[in-house]
């Protein structure tokens, strides 16, 4: 266990066995809490006990089991919460990390609309504000946000997108954006080059609910000139990773209790 000062080692063990219930264990014997728990079967009998006293377990026979009362924990506040609140904060560690704007942009016909923003310092000459839209076939995240439509979906939208030529990098051929969307498909993220803005690059990956859907892509953006796009990929992807991953994390905890907006 963490050995930080303030940290209350009581406390951990009360939450991690309320976390042993799941929607498959409704009902649980001590044995199996503890083991769930990571806890030597006195230590969970103690929190059990404990929790059973507050109200928040109830006991029937020799099995245990969560009260309505665990909802009054943050049920409330979870119901409440978006994808763009849920991202925020993983933004901004993420921006805390690598120094670079960060964002979270959803599909609004055939733009991506920004619904979350951490940013740096100012690299575009258009000012990105929440509900900011540019076109997904010229952006990171558009492509990851298009790579993830089923099929026939992309590749109608495609056949009824212009593409117009924004930067002299931009790929207006839509065979050759189709075949980038299936290899942004098999590598999970999007690197895109001075094609929105001259000057500006961004990288993207998608975040996932709990259906494997894709309903949000995260992306860096940075002056293109810092460095090549080997050396950000490199440096940046992990961390975006991460960070994404952490989204996904929150958002399928929540998943599980409430339809979750994304914007």
């Amino acid at each position: 266990p963490p050995t930080h000062p303030v940290f209350v080692e009581s406390l951990a063990r009360g939450l991690a066995v309320l976390t042993a219930f799941g929607r498959d264990r409704g009902e649980l014997p001590l044995t199996a809490v503890a083991e769930a728990a990571g806890l030597a079967r006195a230590t969970a009998r103690r929190a059990l006990l404990t929790l059973d006293h507050l109200g928040y377990v109830t006991t029937r026979g020799k099995l245990f089991a969560p009260t309505p009362r665990v909802l009054e924990l943050g049920f409330a506040r979870l119901a409440g919460l978006t994808l763009p609140q849920i991202a925020q904060p993983h933004l901004a560690g993420l921006v805390e990390r690598v120094h670079e704007s960060a964002s979270m942009a959803v599909l609004a016909g055939d733009d991506i609309q920004y619904v979350a923003r951490v940013p740096t310092v100012r690299i575009m000459s258009v000012n990105i504000t929440l509900g900011t839209r540019f076109p997904a076939y010229a952006t990171s995240m558009g492509r990851v946000l298009l790579a993830g439509l089923p099929r026939d979906e992309r590749t109608a939208r495609l056949g009824a997108t212009a593409l117009d030529a924004l930067t002299r990098h931009t790929i207006t051929s839509p065979q050759c954006l189709a075949a980038v969307l299936d290899q942004v498909e098999r590598d999970g993220y999007a690197l895109v080059n001075e094609e929105l803005e001259e000057g500006l690059r961004s990288l993207a990956v998608p975040v996932r609910d709990l259906q494997e859907r894709v309903v949000a892509a995260v992306n860096v953006s940075m002056h293109a000139a810092r460095a090549t796009p080997q050396q950000s990929r490199h440096a940046l992807l992990p961390p975006l990773r991460e960070a994404a991953l952490a989204i996904e994390r929150d958002l399928h905890v929540a998943g599980r209790y409430t339809r979750v907006p994304v914007a």
